[in-house]
């Protein structure tokens, strides 16, 4: 709770380590489990906030999309972005609204995307797996990875430049 300052995620975060500790550690003795359960719940909390960076940068995100030459499809504009240091302390409620509005509608054009951009922008830039990752967890090529995102990110800026949010 101290960690991450939320009741609901600090519950989450418990029982995502708690099931992890159960999966993989099973057979070891009981008196390794302590330490163990301390190291895997400090990595779940690692992950929370790496998970919550990316979220919180979704509405910056599509502003950094013009910085590179459009033709370089390994440009990463996610990997540009500072991280925000203060993620998790309330922020201007008229900020709050603007940015959970942005949010509802880039879940609506992530919706509108074909599956295989929707999936490889996804694993890229939501679950934070890199190129080789993500082309694993698709079943295809790394390049391929890199064109469904490029596809993607400028699908999504062209639908959001639409809706009057300017990049």
């Amino acid at each position: 709770m101290f960690a991450v300052r939320d009741e609901d995620a600090a519950l989450d975060i418990v029982q995502d380590a708690m099931l992890k500790l159960t999966e993989k550690y099973a057979a070891k003795p009981a008196a390794e489990l302590p330490l163990l359960f301390q190291r895997i719940l400090q990595n779940t909390i690692h992950d929370h906030f790496r998970r919550q960076k990316v979220r919180s940068t979704w509405t910056t995100l599509l502003s950094a999309f013009g910085g590179k030459d459009d033709k370089d499809e390994e440009y990463d504009p996610l990997e540009t972005l500072p991280a925000s240091a203060d993620t998790n302390i309330s922020a201007d409620p008229a900020e709050q609204l603007e940015q959970s509005q942005v949010v509802a509608l880039i879940e609506q054009a992530l919706s509108r995307l074909p599956a295989r951009q929707r999936e490889a922008f996804l694993l890229r830039y939501w679950e934070e797996l890199d190129v080789a990752e993500a082309a694993a967890a698709m079943g295809c090529s790394e390049g391929s990875v890199k064109t469904h995102c490029s596809r993607a990110v400028r699908a999504l800026a062209g639908a959001l430049s639409a809706k009057g949010i300017k990049l």
